[in-house]
């Protein structure tokens, strides 16, 4: 009997497997990361080759801790880092390049030329919901071609495919037969007209980007092909059916399914998404406007978003670049041993800055530092930094939405920080909502191709299964939190434009 859900979460340092059972609880998780490439400051790539290795490694490992067998799952969903750009022989299946990631900025002075253009940014953002920046995928697939000898022409004959990492997977899973992505990822892409649901013809022309590269886009909740045997351990095939970018994936694993419901997920960056509902609320340029989700042929839902590019890649850096932390749960110790930051701000600028102040010549910042200055409290500062970018998202999702925000839904790793979670509280000055599960990307992507597949019955009875594990309220002094925030606005402006300067 086909019992369970295999979700895969694919991250951007790394994959999570987590197996959902008919009452949508965890029955086997497996977790492991991959090899992060920096060939230039600037610059960050993945070897897509080892991210599906990975990828079927983790997969194996969760059947293992379900103790069920690959011929028991019903349905496979996959959520993914989006923005990534992989490009393959279609023959072969390899890799021509390193995968391109969504923190890469080598497309800086790109996007500086289109943004020169008279009319070109205001027609993309009009189009695509987004801004010209490095972050999107259009301007990595044209550099890929503009820069790997040989391959605009390979691209123009079809012997390409581009895909986001969702799309990699499904033509592994898939034995190479399918060819997709899902308007989520295609809507992060700036290629694609969220309006019109299509690849838009003037913005393909604009980047030069061949359209035979292009998947076809579908549904988030479809049955998009099955599992060839070779590729899923020799098992049935097996519907894949589910698919969303990982942050739409949380918004819908957090039952956010009303308009002016929001989550945001503490990851490798942090996003802030309000769902919108079928209305698409145009951003005045601080925050992005994106596709929620689109269950089978019903109508699209779209999302407000502010997207902030490093927040646990900021404790990451503390563990692995700086090597003052041993694990990232120390934080919470450090954070806590402290009366209060002494002065003490990081701006974690390590990639630029996303919402909503999106400036790729952004530069990380620590400042307030005194003899006195311990690792206790860049721990600290590190942590409130999260915070800090999430207020200036939500300040500015407030603004142009004109709806206030009443609550917040949180998850992902950092959710776990109780202290972390105190301090966001606080700084908003609203309750933050910690679920029972949540790992809710994974889930997301396993209730998206549980619907597609029968597994479960509807929208309503995935709400239902949304459980409050823990609710912090607010309990700071209005002046202490104006002042604190007082002084991170002040630091994040002496971080702005800072590699302008660099030859």
């Amino acid at each position: 009997m086909t019992s369970h859900v295999l979700a895969i979460d694919q991250g951007t340092t790394g994959t999570t497997v987590l197996v959902f059972d008919r009452a949508g609880n965890v029955a086997g998780r497996a977790y492991s990361e991959f090899t992060q490439h920096y060939p230039r400051p600037g610059w960050v790539e993945h070897d897509a080759q080892e991210i599906w290795e990975v990828t079927m490694r983790v997969v194996a490992a969760g059947l293992r801790d379900a103790k069920i067998g690959s011929g028991d799952v019903a349905a496979i969903g996959i959520t993914n880092q989006r923005e990534t750009v992989v490009l393959w022989d279609r023959r072969t299946g390899e890799p021509v390049h390193r995968a391109i990631v969504w923190q890469d900025r080598r497309t800086a002075g790109l996007c500086d030329a289109l943004r020169a253009q008279d009319g070109v940014e205001a027609m993309i953002r009009a189009k695509t919901g987004l801004v010209v920046d490095p972050y999107f995928s259009g301007t990595k697939v044209k550099w890929l071609l503009d820069h790997v000898p040989g391959l605009r022409a390979r691209a123009e004959r079809g012997e390409i495919a581009f895909g986001t990492i969702d799309s990699w997977l499904v033509w592994k899973l898939t034995g190479g037969r399918v060819h997709v992505t899902d308007v989520t990822n295609a809507s992060r892409t700036l290629l694609y007209d969220i309006h019109g649901l299509r690849w838009d013809a003037e913005i393909l022309a604009l980047l030069d980007v061949p359209e035979p590269l292009l998947p076809a886009v579908r549904p988030s909740a479809e049955i998009y092909g099955y599992t060839a045997a070779d590729a899923f351990f020799g098992a049935r095939p097996i519907p894949v059916a589910g698919m969303a970018g990982d942050q739409q994936a949380a918004l819908f694993g957090q039952a956010c399914f009303a308009a002016g419901l929001a989550k945001n997920t503490y990851g490798t960056g942090s996003f802030v998404l309000m769902n919108t509902g079928p209305e698409a609320v145009t951003s005045e340029g601080a925050l992005l406007t994106t596709i929620a989700w689109q269950i089978g042929d019903r109508p699209v839902d779209y999302a407000l978003e502010g997207a902030v590019f490093v927040t646990g890649a900021a404790v990451q850096w503390l563990r692995d670049g700086l090597g003052l932390i041993a694990a990232a749960a120390e934080t919470e110790d450090l954070a806590r041993s402290l009366a209060a930051n002494d002065g003490v701000y990081f701006v974690p600028a390590l990639v630029g800055l996303g919402a909503p102040h999106w400036d790729a010549y952004a530069r990380g910042l620590l400042i307030g530092l005194t003899r006195g200055t311990t690792r206790a409290h860049l721990a600290r500062a590190a942590l409130e930094s999260m915070c800090y970018q999430t207020k200036d998202v939500v300040e500015a999702m407030q603004r142009e939405s004109g709806v206030p925000l009443r609550e917040l839904r949180a998850d992902g790793g950092a959710s776990e920080n109780r202290w972390m979670m105190q301090f966001q509280a606080d700084m908003l000055d609203v309750p933050v909502d910690v679920p029972s599960v949540v790992d809710t990307t994974a889930l997301g992507a396993a209730y998206l191709a549980g619907l597609a597949t029968g597994f479960w019955e509807s929208r309503e009875e995935l709400a239902a299964r949304w459980q409050l594990r823990e609710r912090y309220v607010p309990n700071m002094p209005a002046a202490t939190r104006e002042r604190l925030y007082r002084r991170w606005t002040t630091a994040i402006e002496r971080a702005k434009g800072w590699a302008l300067d660099e030859d």
